[in-house]
């Protein structure tokens, strides 16, 4: 049985709101990067971890604290999801940590079908450098 946790974007679900209801659902279906296990092979979704956010070039070991949060529940898979495998500019660092603290746990870049990464990327941050108002706009009464 694949124990899977999967690895999200924070700017992604909690800036932009991903549920990460098409990961879930490739995973429910077998669908993406689900279709490479055995058709045999039950696939338990133990729990879905977001990353600490953009570290500062010296803290990508903060990934550990979130990774730890499924590892210590026998998850021995964690797919990066697509958000992170695309738009991530820590994902190789998060790889080479993750893989020296937890050997034993496989890591699988992606989750759902990918569509064209660089086309992603950009309307990604078209959404996330958005102007929006915040909470000085309300304080100073700016519309």
């Amino acid at each position: 049985m694949a124990r899977i946790g999967i690895l999200t974007c924070s700017n992604c679900t909690g800036e932009l709101d991903c549920a990460s209801v098409v990961c879930l659902g490739d995973l429910r279906k077998r669908k993406g990067f689900f279709s490479n296990y055995p058709p045999e092979e039950k696939l338990d979704l133990v729990g879905i971890i977001s990353c600490t956010g953009c570290p500062t070039v010296g803290a990508p070991e903060k990934i550990l604290r979130r990774v730890r949060s499924i590892a210590e529940f026998n998850v021995n898979v964690i797919h990066f999801s697509y958000c992170m495998t695309a738009v991530c500019p820590f994902k190789e660092k998060y790889v080479s940590v993750i893989q020296n603290a937890y050997p034993d746990i496989k890591l699988v870049m992606g989750t759902h079908t990918p569509r064209d990464p660089a086309v992603f990327r950009e309307e990604v941050r078209g959404l996330l450098c958005a102007g929006r108002q915040n909470m000085t706009d309300l304080i100073k009464g700016a519309h």
